[in-house]
């Protein structure tokens, strides 16, 4: 049973922007795989505004917030993404989907949380 959906996009520009006016921004928001993963990249604010946009959703498929950097999108070896979450909280769902994309202007992500 889905306990949770939450959709989330944002404009590479606005992730860009934000880095550039804060240079902590980036190790406020992202864990330092995350960081590692997108910089790594050549369209690098793709990545990280994806991620942006995953974390997003997943705040709003919970239901409320938690920090930051306690959410975490990785990829899989395959490819696929999947959402890692740090804590020992207790979690009102069972298992988590998510599913970005990312084009040069904007990021999106679609979190669904089950019971």
């Amino acid at each position: 049973m889905i306990s949770g959906i939450g959709i989330d996009i944002i404009e590479v520009a606005r992730v860009q922007k934000l880095d550039s006016k804060s240079p902590r921004f980036l190790e406020r928001v992202f864990t330092a795989r995350e960081i590692a993963y997108c910089s790594k990249k050549k369209n690098k604010y793709q990545h990280y505004a994806a991620r942006f946009a995953a974390k997003e959703a997943f705040f709003k498929a919970l239901g409320e917030r938690i920090p930051w950097k306690d959410v975490e999108l990785v990829n899989l070896a395959s490819g696929k993404p999947t959402l890692k979450l740090k804590g020992e909280r207790r979690r009102p769902f069972k298992r988590m989907h998510v599913s970005v994309s990312h084009l040069s202007e904007h990021a999106l992500a679609v979190v669904i949380l089950e019971k």
